[in-house]
């Protein structure tokens, strides 16, 4: 007895797909194509005649010309007479470090504030209520102007007392303990950088290999950081802890915010913190109750209810909006311009404004950002599909 299967639908053709992907008003579409492309041509030969009649040529070539004007903190060496491209690469790094940092802090304090605020403590989330709602409904800039004015109402480093013995807060910036690596091949940054990135490609081995587990992930992680700091004890280095003490009219050693750098990072952790807090809370509430009787009835406590049971279905929720914020605090950073700190946006302004190149900077900027906030957004959603698959049959 043999049985004959029905032969499904035919796989649609490269010209069907195409018609499909065109959709239904193909003359429409070509006709909007073509008024958005005339616009641009239009613009584009504007924008080209009037730099013609101002004498600036169109080009980047502006970017291999000497750059006369200092940046006052970076993490990259700059000095008055460097080219236009390492002055803009500069602003970018300093970008990134406020970037990288303010989303690092704000989820940290953002997860604890959402979790406090949701305690049965009624003074605690009474205070947790006011701070979120205080700080969301104030403008970041005006938060920014309140952080440096602060900041250079500080006493000056003669007149500052250290907090925990370590910790000064001048008007000249904050002062910290620091650790740094001396005698080796690499400085402990790109160390850490290294061993970092070494962990990770461990883990996602792991993970291929399903292996990855909570104890395994951490021990994995720490015999990659131990291995690195073994390697590094045998190639010289040795680690320096230097503590801020004054001398004379400043203050020396350790590591030095400057008040521009500390009230920007200050006001995009107390503004997106806020935000976070709010998205962890929802997500924590989106849990069922019957997730937390169930995890009861185990007999786990609250903390471990909601490491265990709880945030690994709240992630799905929290994930997404938390992207978000970190795509809108990496765009915000921009208003450290209004109080003077050396990002991106104010270095590409004083470009513009020194070569009168302003299309081609506006157009650095763009890219810049574009390319950020998009690698961020593929990063997130990556680990978005991760834990959303989790328990998925």
């Amino acid at each position: 007895m043999s049985l004959t299967l029905p032969l499904g639908p035919e796989r649609p053709g490269a010209l069907q797909k195409l018609r499909l992907w065109w959709g239904s008003w193909p003359l429409g579409q070509l006709a909007f194509l073509a008024i958005f492309g005339l616009l641009a041509a239009l613009f584009a030969h504007n924008v080209l005649q009037t730099m013609a009649r101002i004498g600036v040529l169109p080009g980047f070539e502006f970017l291999s010309s000497s750059a006369n004007f200092e940046i006052g903190e970076s993490l990259v060496a700059f000095r008055a007479g460097d080219t236009y491209l390492r002055a803009i690469f500069a602003g970018l790094i300093n970008t990134l470090e406020v970037s990288l940092f303010g989303c690092l802090l704000a989820t940290i304090f953002g997860g604890a504030i959402g979790v406090a605020g949701l305690s049965g403590n009624l003074l605690l989330s009474q205070l947790v209520r006011w701070f979120i709602e205080i700080t969301r409904n104030t403008p970041l800039l005006l938060q920014l102007f309140f952080w440096i004015s602060l900041a250079k109402a500080l006493p000056a480093p003669r007149q500052a007392s250290p907090l925990l013995g370590a910790v000064y807060l001048t008007n000249r910036g904050v002062y910290l303990p620091s650790l740094s690596l001396e005698g080796g091949p690499l400085g402990l940054v790109a160390a850490l950088a290294l061993a970092g990135m070494a962990a990770w490609v461990v883990m996602l081995v792991l993970s291929r290999l399903e292996r990855l587990t909570v104890r395994t992930g951490a021990g994995a992680a720490a015999l990659v950081f131990a291995a690195t700091l073994l390697l590094l004890f045998f190639s010289g280095a040795r680690p320096v802890a230097e503590a801020p003490a004054l001398a004379g009219f400043n203050i020396r050693e350790g590591l030095n915010l400057s008040p521009e750098f500390a009230a920007l990072l200050t006001g995009l952790v107390v503004k997106f913190s806020a935000l976070i807090a709010e998205i962890v809370r929802a997500g924590i509430q989106s849990v069922g109750i019957g997730q937390w009787e169930a995890a009861r009835a185990l007999g786990l406590h609250n903390g471990q209810i909601i490491r265990l049971v709880v945030l690994p279905q709240a992630l799905r929720v929290i994930t997404p909006l938390t992207t978000s914020s970190y795509l809108d605090l990496t765009k915000d950073s921009s208003l450290a311009v209004a109080i003077g700190f050396p990002d991106l946006v104010s270095i590409v302004n004083t470009t513009a404004n020194t070569t009168g190149q302003s299309m081609e900077a506006l157009m650095i900027m763009i890219a810049a950002f574009l390319t950020i906030n998009l690698s961020l957004s593929a990063l997130m959603s990556a680990y978005n599909n991760r834990i959303a698959l989790r328990g998925i049959a």
